[in-house]
């Protein structure tokens, strides 16, 4: 069910709201002068990271991967973005929108149970 066409539509839309969150974090937690750099650059560290560290033929992505890493540090990966951007909601001070989105991610990794097994093996 981890590659159902909801569920991969799910999380990409989960992943352009962590974007979004951690960009409103690096506008509001950053001082006047740098949150005009923090804003566009703290979601673009993670879109990088995102797209950079891969497990070699995930079926959910290209199946290619830049870095190849281990299924473990991938799903660390992908925690910590989507419950960061998250959290960067709530830092923000959309308290409803970041408990959304983190129900979200939990509900899209628990009908994600076949990826997970995946990619621990990995």
């Amino acid at each position: 069910m981890g590659n159902a066409w909801w569920n991969l539509t799910l999380r990409f839309l989960l992943e352009l709201a962590a974007l979004l969150g951690l960009a409103m974090a690096g506008w509001g937690l950053s001082g006047e002068v740098w949150r005009w750099a923090a804003a566009p650059v703290v979601p673009l560290i993670a879109a990088a990271l995102w797209g950079t560290f891969a497990v070699p033929n995930d079926p959910s992505r290209s199946g290619r991967a830049p870095v190849p890493i281990p299924g473990v540090v991938r799903l660390v990966l992908e925690l910590a973005i989507l419950f960061g951007g998250a959290l960067g909601f709530y830092a923000a001070g959309y308290k409803t929108t970041a408990i959304i989105v983190a129900l979200l991610v939990a509900v899209s990794y628990a009908l994600s149970l076949d990826r997970l097994g995946w990619l621990v093996k990995q």
